[in-house]
């Protein structure tokens, strides 16, 4: 499969890339037992590859396998064990100030997967009366509740690079990634995250078999997976936010404890990033973004809520690589 960031236009982000992203060797494999709950500069990568490798890293669900029928009871989840990521995995040239390129290749979920919610949970957790479990069987691409089929969409709900400074809790989200939890991070996209520590060290996991925006109740369809990526290295082009690549648009990851600041910071960044790749005044990239990007709510129910500038590519005058790397070149 051709890297979306190889698609068009921008030779010298284009050039780097292609020595970075190249194909083929052998297939590392990260188990799901070598987790973290925290994105820490100070962790010890369990695995280590070249840019242009493929890993495969073995997630357990969100809930840690804790729940997994109706009989479980959410009140009884050990919550330190909440969201495990698989990892970290260092990658090779990658410092601070670089972005770490992470191309999604594959998903494979599990046959099943878990959705629950009660008193205090998610957004409307005041009007829940009791706990629930809810037993999602999947199969043939299709999530049943009851006898109602939802097309299955896989997707990452936690990934991220170590951060500058403390470590951060895997359940929550900011500028080094983390629990974003974003329905589009799937198969063809890449994700462009900004690094702080040497090597990067990339985990994953909390992968949804399912998830509408929001997430109102606290869960999606968890489900432990098999995740299949492609790391890559963009030197000196670290986005402010994380940013993805899909095939029709980009979108600028904002993550914030109130959902409002979270929105006006990911439309500013969506403004900023049109008027340099487009070479416009801050008024004309302005009025361009009202017509044309959209600014959408990820996730609403993590300690950092997620907001997302949506830019389609079509504004883009070059591909997403070379776009990040004329920003750094021009300050």
């Amino acid at each position: 499969m051709r890297s979306a960031m190889l698609e068009r236009g921008g030779r010298a982000a284009d050039a780097t890339l292609c020595t970075s992203m190249r194909k083929g060797g052998r297939v590392k494999s990260i188990s799901a037992d070598r987790c973290v709950y925290c994105f820490d500069p100070g962790a010890r990568a369990v695995e280590q590859v070249a840019p242009g490798e493929v890993v495969t890293f073995e997630t357990e669900d969100a809930l840690g396998g804790q729940v997994q029928t109706v009989a479980d009871a959410p009140e009884s989840i050990d919550f330190s064990r909440v969201n495990p990521a698989t990892g970290p995995l260092a990658v090779e040239g990658a410092a601070s100030g670089d972005a770490l390129c992470v191309e999604v290749l594959r998903i494979e979920a599990a046959a099943h997967g878990v959705a629950l919610t009660g008193p205090g949970m998610g957004l409307l957790g005041s009007e829940a009366a009791r706990h629930s479990v809810r037993v999602l069987p999947i199969w043939s691409g299709v999530v049943w509740f009851d006898d109602l089929g939802l097309a299955a969409a896989p997707m990452i709900g936690v990934i991220g690079v170590a951060p500058a400074g403390t470590p951060k809790a895997t359940g929550t989200a900011g500028r080094h990634g983390g629990n974003l939890d974003t329905k589009e991070l799937g198969v063809g996209t890449m994700l462009y995250l900004p690094v702080s520590q040497q090597g990067a060290l990339l985990a994953l996991g909390d992968v949804h078999a399912v998830m509408a925006d929001g997430e109102i109740c606290i869960t999606g369809c968890e489900v432990a997976a098999s995740v299949t990526v492609r790391v890559g290295v963009l030197k000196g082009c670290a986005p402010a936010w994380p940013l993805l690549e899909t095939r029709d648009a980009v979108y600028i990851l904002v993550s914030r404890p109130r959902i409002g600041d979270a929105l006006r910071e990911a439309a500013s960044q969506g403004v900023r990033f049109i008027r340099q790749a487009r070479g416009l005044s801050f008024e004309d990239a302005y009025i361009l973004s009202s017509l044309a990007m959209d600014v959408r709510v990820s996730q609403l129910v993590d300690p950092s809520k997620t907001a997302k500038a949506v830019i389609p590519k079509r504004l883009l005058p070059y591909s997403v690589s070379d776009c990040l790397l004329r920003q750094h070149t021009s300050g």
